[in-house]
């Protein structure tokens, strides 16, 4: 499996409020198919993490693509996305 840290930067605050419910029942699923395997914000509520897992061989672009209907994306209440490759070299989920 190929996993990525997507990192989220909160933009403005009150369309991360109203979108929070649509964004984590959207979570949600994807982590009931196995896609998404933890997410969470910072103690500081400024950013949050998003850990997907796809199958060998995925793309920065195929995360991206994965993450692309996330409420917060479409309300336009992020004011930045980042995605990462990660090695889980302690992996507590497979």
């Amino acid at each position: 499996m190929t996993h990525f840290i997507a990192t989220y930067t909160y933009g403005d605050r009150s369309l991360i409020s109203e979108t929070r419910p649509a964004h984590r029942s959207f979570i949600a699923r994807l982590k009931e198919q196995g896609q998404v395997i933890a997410a969470g914000p910072y103690g500081d509520g400024t950013q949050s993490i998003i850990i997907v897992r796809l199958p060998d061989g995925a793309s920065r672009g195929d995360a991206a693509e994965l993450l692309a209907e996330d409420p917060y994306l479409a309300a336009g209440a992020l004011e930045n996305r980042e995605f990462r490759e990660w090695n889980p070299v302690i992996n507590v989920w497979e």
